[in-house]
């Protein structure tokens, strides 16, 4: 078993933030990733939280980080680009969100697409934001060629999460989705941590299946559901080449972000909507589970309520391997 270390979030959060401030990035910046990352960690997606600090030191090597805002290239009103100039996308794929939700609110729609950029995260974060406005988000972001497309074995698309968000009378609820069997990230971890990777999700660079971290990283993963997760994938691809990203971006550079924020107003009430979404998601908890044991959850009610009771804890679980490299960074 991989030895990990118990923190108090407040403590954690500070051993975070040193170490954000030692790579470079001002008190804003990191705050806002921060803020991403620790809500990765309490939804339980570890991978994606503060361990991506030791990533993103990695990512830097030693160079001082882009802050501060992308530039927008194109505009309209309900619409922008923005080029991040090698910004984390922390920082960028929230600015676009930002924006995203503005025109929305002004203009009834809102589209964005944002390029240049690099580790963009967990779709649900920005998706939240806009639900939280009352307004219907779709997101996709493109990335590295890290997946071999159906029936193949070579690095053809990126991780390439989608996301669709509704908003409801209390929690939203949210659909975000990475179309490999793995991310990225999980083949990270379990290289710093020394532990193999499930059979079946990844292939070393000559094709043949693996277990081993680094060769899936050196080779491809899986896409995930076969030819309708490739699909997807492809997709997504192209979504990131429309917001201005390369069909194949480079090692961790030049991703795409995609977003689009739709304000129900445009077809009636948004009080109505949030009441359907509530309602169903109401049905779908209702709904007979084929193992009682395990009933049936709305998209998102997982991962929010374990937010709410890692909360009511007060602290996190994190790899001591990612503690003592944060614990470095930080100098401490």
């Amino acid at each position: 078993m991989n030895a990990s270390t118990r923190l108090r979030i407040e403590d954690a959060a500070a051993l975070a933030e040193r170490a954000l401030h030692e790579l470079g990035y001002p008190s804003d910046d990191a705050r806002t990733i921060l803020e991403h990352l620790l809500d990765c960690e309490l939804r339980g997606l570890g991978y994606s939280g503060l361990a991506r600090i030791v990533s993103i030191a990695e990512r830097l090597a030693g160079a001082p980080p882009v802050t501060g805002s992308a530039r927008a290239t194109r505009k309209s009103p309900v619409s922008a680009q923005l080029d991040g100039d090698d910004r984390i996308g922390y920082l960028v794929a929230l600015q676009a969100t930002e924006l995203a939700i503005d025109k929305a609110i002004a203009s009834g729609i809102g589209i964005v697409g944002a390029n240049g950029t690099w580790y963009t995260g967990m779709l649900s974060y920005y998706a939240e934001r806009i639900t939280a406005k009352g307004l219907v988000a779709m997101l996709a972001s493109s990335a590295t060629p890290w997946v071999a497309p159906f029936g193949g074995t070579e690095p053809r698309f990126g991780t390439n999460p989608f996301c669709f968000g509704f908003p409801a009378a209390e929690s939203p609820l949210i659909w975000d989705i990475g179309i490999s069997e793995i991310i990225h990230a999980q083949a990270l971890l379990a290289h710093r941590t020394g532990s193999s990777l499930p059979a079946g999700v990844a292939y070393a660079q000559d094709g043949s299946p693996t277990t081993d971290p680094m060769a899936a990283l050196a080779g491809a993963f899986a896409a995930w559901g076969g030819h309708k997760g490739s699909g997807l994938g492809v997709s997504v691809q192209l979504l990131g080449a429309l917001a201005g990203a390369p069909l194949l971006p480079g090692e961790m550079r030049d991703f795409g972000f995609f977003v689009l924020a739709i304000d129900p107003e445009l077809f009636g009430p948004r009080d109505e909507l949030r009441r359907k979404v509530s309602r169903y998601q109401q049905l779908l908890a209702e709904t007979r589970p084929a193992n009682p044991e395990h009933p049936v959850r709305a998209p998102f009610a997982r991962s929010a309520a374990e937010r709410v009771r890692r909360l009511r804890e007060g602290s996190l679980e994190v790899p001591s391997v990612v503690h003592t490299a944060l614990t470095a960074l930080a100098g401490s």
